[in-house]
C-alpha cells in the first residue's frame, strides 16, 4: 500500500483521533471510562496475559488484590489512550500543569558540562507524555543546540506510525529508531554536540540478545543492556524518569540520578541499578505498569554461579 493509499483510507481514523483530542477533559474521560468496559468486561482485551502476568508476579497476594490491580491497570490503560490522543491539541501550559517534573537541573548541568545523558524510561504511567520534559529545560540548555530525542521502534503500521511520531515530537524532540541512536551519538560527539535521549528500556531483548539476566518481579527476566553500552561507550550522564500518578491525568515524574560518569561503572551496573528502581516502583503501586505485554513469553534462565 503506498503512503498516498495509506493517507486515503486512515484519513477517518484520523480525522476521528483529532476529534477526540478536541475533547474537553471531563467528556474525554467518559470516553475513557466508555472504552475501559469495551476493553475490559466485554473483549477481554488481553485479560489472560494480565492476570498471568500479576499471578506470578505477586505469587503471595490473593484473588480480590489481583483482581482490584486488574480492574486499576484496565482504567488506566484507557485513559492512558485519550491522554495520549489529546496531545495532539494540548497547550504547553496545561501539559507542565499535569506533568509535572523534579530534578531537571541534573540534565541541565550534564549538558552544561559537556556531557551527553541517557534517559532510562519505562512503560510505566503515561509514558508518552515524559517527551513534555523539554518543557522544564532552562533557556541555556535548550540554546545550546544540544538534540533532545528518544529512541523508539516503529510501528508496522506505517500511516499509526507517521500519526505517534508527531504526537512524539509535539514537544520540539527527535526521533530516532533504535538501530540509528548510537551513530547519531557518534555523530553529535564528533561534532561537539550532546544529547539528551530518553529510552524505554523494559521491553524483552530480541530473541539472540538475552546476554543479561536477573530476577525481576519474582521471575529470571532478560534485560536491555544497549542504553548501558552506549553510555559506557560515550561516557554519558544517566538518569531514570520515576514517575508516579497524582491523580486522573496528573503525574510527577522525579529524574534520578543513575551515575555522573558511566565509563567508570562495572558491567550491567546502570542496568541493574535501572530495573531496581523500577521494580520498586511496580512493586509500590502496581496498575500503572503495562501487564498487556507479554514480558516473560521467552523464558530465560538465571545464569549458573561459577565454581571458584
Amino acid at each position: 500500500m503506498t503512503e498516498r493509499t495509506e493517507n486515503i483510507v486512515f484519513a477517518p481514523i484520523g480525522w476521528l483521533m483529532k476529534a477526540i483530542a478536541w475533547l474537553p477533559w471531563r467528556a474525554l474521560y467518559a470516553l475513557a471510562t466508555l472504552l475501559y468496559v469495551i476493553i475490559y468486561k466485554l473483549i477481554g482485551y488481553r485479560v489472560k496475559i494480565v492476570r498471568k502476568n500479576l499471578a506470578e508476579c505477586f505469587p503471595t497476594r490473593d484473588e480480590a488484590w489481583l483482581r482490584d490491580v486488574e480492574r486499576k491497570f484496565y482504567r488506566h490503560f484507557a485513559d492512558y489512550f485519550v491522554e495520549t490522543l489529546k496531545m495532539a491539541h494540548i497547550t504547553d501550559d496545561e501539559m507542565r500543569r499535569r506533568m509535572v517534573f523534579r530534578n531537571t537541573e541534573i540534565i541541565d548541568r550534564a549538558i552544561s558540562g559537556g556531557q551527553s545523558i541517557i534517559l532510562y524510561a519505562a512503560h510505566y504511567c503515561n509514558w508518552e507524555w515524559l517527551t513534555s520534559i523539554t518543557l522544564w529545560f532552562r533557556p541555556e540548555t535548550i540554546a545550546s543546540g544540544a538534540t533532545l530525542g528518544q529512541a523508539y521502534q516503529p510501528l508496522e503500521n506505517r500511516w499509526f506510525d507517521r500519526y505517534f511520531l508527531r504526537l512524539r515530537e509535539r514537544f520540539n524532540t527527535q526521533c530516532f529508531t533504535k538501530q540509528r541512536v548510537l551513530r547519531e551519538m557518534l555523530s553529535a560527539e564528533r561534532d561537539g554536540r550532546h544529547l539528551v535521549i530518553g529510552m524505554i528500556s523494559d521491553q524483552h531483548p530480541i530473541a539472540g540478545h538475552e546476554n543479561f539476566v536477573r530476577m525481576f518481579l519474582n521471575h529470571p527476566t532478560a534485560i536491555i543492556t544497549g542504553p548501558e553500552a552506549i553510555a559506557r561507550k560515550l561516557n554519558t550522564q544517566a538518569a531514570y524518569f520515576d514517575v508516579r500518578r497524582v491523580a486522573r491525568g496528573h503525574y510527577e515524574c522525579t529524574m534520578v540520578p543513575i551515575h555522573t560518569n558511566c565509563r567508570d561503572t562495572a558491567e550491567h551496573e546502570l542496568t541493574n541499578r535501572f530495573a531496581d528502581i523500577l521494580e520498586q516502583r511496580i512493586i509500590a503501586e502496581p496498575p500503572y505498569w503495562l501487564w498487556t505485554h507479554n514480558r516473560w513469553k521467552r523464558p530465560v534462565e538465571m545464569p549458573q554461579e561459577e565454581n571458584g
